[in-house]
């Protein structure tokens, strides 16, 4: 189990904006496929980008307080046995979310991720 005062949840811009008015926020299609919520911790984000969102704009980036999610964040192996966050249990309160920012990813999978990633 890891410690990070934040995981980062990358989602469209059109997915995540209704959720500005709401109470939470369901994810993106793969995560309700999946039955739970993925994040990734700031040292996995590159790389979460470069292999899912290669030459993509109109992303937005949530820095998610660990902490507000309680019980529901699990880490659990995934790619090479790395240990990734999951929320199982219920939507993303939007409550949780400290900040978030526009993203955009070149086709090559490169991104500039905002100094506030830790």
């Amino acid at each position: 189990m890891s410690t990070s005062e934040f995981v980062y949840k990358i989602a469209t811009e059109a997915a995540y904006a209704p959720a500005r008015t709401a109470s939470h926020f369901l994810g993106m299609p793969i995560d309700a496929k999946d039955g739970y919520i993925h994040f990734s911790s700031a040292g996995q984000l590159s790389e979460t980008l470069r292999l899912h969102f290669a030459g993509q704009d109109g992303l937005v980036l949530l820095a998610v307080r660990s902490a507000d999610l309680g019980d529901g964040l699990v880490w659990e192996a995934s790619r090479g046995g790395a240990l990734f966050p999951h929320l199982y249990g219920g939507p993303l309160p939007i409550s949780a979310v400290a900040w978030e920012a526009p993203l955009s990813v070149a086709t090559d999978g490169s991104c500039i991720l905002p100094e506030a990633v830790r």
